[in-house]
């Protein structure tokens, strides 16, 4: 049970080292508050929430990925390498994917509710 307990925290302090340490989660979670928020006032249908809730995990999600991959490379070396690039690069660009697509769905799930 302890260590079931331990890697609950250990999480915890992931998600507020990410939270606290990267400007890029507070934006999301900033604007995934406004949408929720949005949400409750258009009375979204259930299949609605779900795919709102999924693409905000997915976003959040492969931005505290990044992060820790960022670290890891950090970790293992501090100058400048054209594969510590590429990883990175590669990672903040599946960042870059999953905000896209969270936006097309935001977009198709309120249009027509707001609009």
């Amino acid at each position: 049970m302890k260590k079931l307990v331990d890697s609950f925290k250990f999480a915890f302090q992931g998600i507020l080292y990410s939270f606290n340490t990267q400007r890029n989660i507070r934006i999301h979670f900033f604007i995934a508050i406004i949408v929720l928020i949005l949400g409750i006032y258009v009375r979204l249908s259930h299949i609605e929430w779900i795919l709102l809730l999924l693409t905000i995990s997915i976003v959040v999600t492969s931005e505290m990925i990044n992060t820790s991959i960022e670290k890891t490379i950090d970790l293992v070396t501090e100058e400048y390498k054209i594969l510590a690039k590429i990883g990175k690069d590669v990672a903040a660009g599946a960042v870059l994917i999953s905000s896209i697509l969270s936006v097309i769905i935001g977009v198709l799930i309120f249009y027509n509710k707001i609009f």
